[in-house]
């Protein structure tokens, strides 16, 4: 182990020390669980649009 490695993390625990020990820390909250269900719903909609306009591109009475 390199000196200049361990002196490089003294540094780095002294300049953050306070966050990591402080009782004001904020709790992370997690992603928006609603939010990430309307997402999942939203693009299976676009799939399952998709899927079926895709398979609609290879019949004689597709649009072109």
């Amino acid at each position: 182990m390199h000196p200049n490695q361990i002196t490089e993390w003294k540094k780095q625990l002294l300049e953050g020390a306070e966050d990591v020990f402080s009782k004001d820390k904020k709790a992370e909250t997690g992603p928006d669980i609603k939010e990430l269900h309307a997402k999942i719903g939203q693009l299976a909609m676009e799939n399952d649009f998709l899927s079926g306009a895709l398979g609609r591109i290879g019949e004689p009475s597709a649009k072109k």
